[in-house]
């Protein structure tokens, strides 16, 4: 029986010695603080986690496949120097029945350490494809040492605290949520009824209404992009969502949007070669110097015969200055039902986000 420190994965990105790679991955080429593309290197962290899995995987079935089923909580702790190699450490923190979690640290070493981050990714083992595609079931690990107890612990805890989550989001407003939103509603209504008393064919309300922060795309899917036969690679879906939701975030941000963190990202089903996506970014809410975007992809296939959301997306990000001190942000008007909704998991989700870990 394999234990977790067997099931160890290192992979570097020579930013600091080759200058191609480095101009990739950077945002500006200019000096600037946390000049790093974070999209890019949330598909070098998908692929290094499936890397991690499938090499345990193919130990007992040597045919199977791995794909992402989740990516939890990536929280940001430092910004990443692009001058400096990043290396990924990754293990398999825990083995379900099917499933796998990948727990993996992202550093620069040198003097000093730079900690940019820690992630988890939940993998699922696979055989066959298309509608013969089952899931496989796989050996357990053995945790031994108290850090291997400690991790696999830590793993079975963040997928119980999802779950709270998930019913807390779900629950109606408390009293003062609900005077939250009736502010917020307040606010518009009176700004209405005076633009209706000075001129009835305008509405005067200068503040940033959430249904015109929403930024989307379209893009096709072609086999280039393929990773497992047929299905489209997972890293590139999510660095394009990153990708609207930075741009998506800049529409408020009066500095700069950096990333803070990755609440949650959910692979519902796999998108195919030949389907066309639809992206979609929107601000949901921003709290102090905070601003949170959900991201969407939704695939319809090349026959149009299917039309679904494949992924979900939550991104944090933090308005900052040229130095990276926090800068404030302009609040947000929800206005529908849906929006209210919205509004209100973000607001507890980043409360809990801010309350319980240290981020940038």
């Amino acid at each position: 029986m394999m234990r977790p420190n067997d099931t160890t994965h290192h992979q570097t990105l020579s930013l600091g010695s080759d200058p191609e790679l480095r101009r990739r991955f950077m945002v500006m080429d200019e000096p600037l603080q946390g000049n790093l593309r974070f999209g890019l290197l949330l598909e070098i962290l998908d692929k290094v986690a499936e890397e991690t899995a499938l090499a345990y995987v193919n130990r007992y079935h040597p045919d199977a496949r791995v794909v992402t089923a989740a990516i939890d909580d990536i929280f940001i702790r430092h910004v990443a120097d692009v001058t400096r190699d990043i290396t990924f450490h990754a293990c398999i923190n825990h083995v379900g029945r099917t499933s796998l979690v990948i727990g993996i640290r992202v550093e620069q070493t040198g003097d000093p350490v730079n900690h940019i981050a820690s992630c988890h990714f939940t993998m699922v083992a696979r055989s066959g494809n298309g509608d013969q595609a089952c899931s496989v079931a796989l050996p357990p690990l053995e945790y031994l040492d108290a850090l291997e107890q400690k991790r696999a612990a830590k793993a079975l805890a963040s997928r119980e605290e999802y779950k709270r989550q998930q019913a807390l989001l779900s629950e109606p407003p408390s009293r003062d949520e609900y005077k939250m939103l009736e502010i917020l509603h307040h606010v518009q209504d009176e700004s209405v009824l005076t633009g209706r008393q000075r001129d009835q064919s305008e509405m005067h309300f200068s503040g940033y209404k959430a249904s015109r922060l929403v930024t989307d795309s379209w893009e096709r899917m072609y086999p280039e992009k393929e990773n497992v036969p047929r299905s489209i690679f997972g890293g590139y879906l999510i660095r394009r969502a990153f990708e609207l939701a930075s741009i998506c975030s800049g529409l408020i941000a009066p500095n700069r949007p950096i990333i803070a963190a990755v609440t949650r990202i959910d692979f519902f089903q796999p998108v195919r070669i030949g389907d066309t996506l639809h992206f979609t970014a929107r601000v949901i809410y921003t709290s102090g110097s905070f601003i949170c975007v959900e991201a969407r992809i939704e695939r319809t296939s090349l026959d149009h015969t299917t039309r679904a959301l494949s992924n979900s997306c939550f991104f944090t990000f933090v308005n900052v200055d040229s130095t990276l001190v926090h800068q404030p942000v302009p609040p947000i008007y929800p206005a529908t039902y849906a929006e209210d909704a919205r509004y209100l998991a973000a607001h507890r989700s980043l409360r809990e986000l801010v309350g319980h870990h240290a981020i940038i």
